[in-house]
């Protein structure tokens, strides 16, 4: 890596710190990168996703998939609700735990005040804190609910994010019965919900201490917010791409380490369009990004055979990616450490409509496994 690195990672508020003879906390490393003395572990996990998304490669690795996206109700919405609640529920069970169990309930989606998170919250009656980090909401989750576990604050604490095509598409762009065209920059909204348990250790059983399943969490990168001046809502990829790129950077240079020294880097949810400026930026930055640097909204669908256009999106597309897919690979040593960076577009349906253009943020969790053969 260079040892001056672009405006993108601007070091300017740090180096202040320092100047000023500011301590940094012991879990800090570098200037953004928290690690985990305790290893908060994920000891549950459930998805759901929709029938389009299980046409896609990934078909098979979500743990329950809907026909109908209505799933039984009046409303779009309600269906959205009704999946994040049976989510969270079989998480829960997943983990062996009873809803009285949980400590800490987080949560966030797409619409507007968090309405899938709060109807579901209402439903479950858990303690409950409202996230919003649109397409990143699942790695923020992951990070605050490792940072509650890990301070001794909370024991047991379930994180989930939750996306549906048409509600999105209600909102942020128009129903889908009036058969609006969309650009081939346009990224698939995921129907789709994941929810995690992360536990400390000290109340995980014997049996799962030493399962060589058990995956933890070891480091957290918390991102900021970045805006290039993109406008196109169409080509939220583009948006969100400097903020990953940024949050990858910061990593890396926070832990002293390169791209290589993970099994996998993903992002979520950038596409086809916002990964490939993401890998130019990182060559502009002296990194060659390799293989092992791919997206959620990549791995869901087909190109070539699903018209989903530039790829997936939405707070489900890498909650389902991770917690289905990609926690199974890890859980059968096939990958051994994660690079997981959430990428969210921070905009409105209102800001849009006024000319405001759409800041991006970047959060990565690492994630690896005991796995042993």
């Amino acid at each position: 890596m260079k040892e001056e690195m672009s405006p993108l990672c601007d070091s300017g508020i740090a180096r202040s710190l320092q100047g000023m003879g500011a301590v940094k906390p012991s879990k800090k490393m570098g200037e953004q990168t928290i690690a985990f003395d305790t290893l908060p572990r994920v000891v549950g996990a459930y998805t759901i996703v929709g029938k389009i998304e299980n046409e896609g490669p990934l078909s098979g690795s979500f743990h329950q998939v809907i026909t109908d996206n209505l799933w039984g109700e009046n409303s779009w919405e309600k269906a959205e609700a009704k999946m994040m609640g049976v989510a969270v529920e079989e998480a829960i069970k997943a983990a062996g735990w009873a809803k009285k169990d949980v400590d800490v309930f987080l949560a966030g989606d797409l619409l507007n005040q968090n309405i899938t998170a709060d109807y579901t919250a209402r439903k479950l009656g858990l303690p409950f804190l409202g996230l919003f980090g649109a397409c990143s909401t699942m790695a923020e989750g992951l990070i605050i609910a490792s940072i509650l576990v890990d301070g001794h604050f909370a024991h047991r604490v379930v994180a989930s994010a939750s996306s549906h095509h048409e509600t999105a598409e209600r909102q942020f762009r128009f129903p889908t019965e009036l058969g609006v065209q969309r650009p081939m920059s346009a990224q698939w909204t995921v129907t789709g919900v994941g929810a995690a348990a992360v536990a400390s250790p000290e109340v995980v059983s014997e049996s799962d201490k030493k399962s060589r399943n058990r995956i933890s969490i070891t480091h957290a990168t918390i991102g900021k917010v970045i805006d290039l001046g993109v406008k196109d809502s169409a080509d939220m990829g583009s948006a969100m791409a400097p903020a990953v790129t940024h949050t990858i950077l910061r990593h890396l240079q926070d832990l002293n380490r390169t791209m290589d020294d993970y099994d996998l880097i993903v992002s979520g949810d950038l596409g086809h369009v916002g990964h490939k400026v993401s890998q130019q930026l990182l060559r502009e930055e002296g990194l060659e990004p390799g293989e092992n640097y791919t997206d959620c909204g990549i791995l869901i669908f087909d190109q070539n055979k699903q018209d989903t256009h530039a790829g997936g999106s939405g707070c489900g597309c890498s909650a389902t990616v991770l917690l289905g897919h990609l926690l199974k690979k890890m859980q059968e040593g096939v990958y051994r450490r994660i690079l997981f960076v959430g990428s969210g577009a921070l905009f409105s349906s209102t800001s849009f409509q006024q000319g405001e253009s759409i800041p991006g943020i970047g959060h990565a969790v690492v994630l690896e496994s005991a796995y042993s053969s």
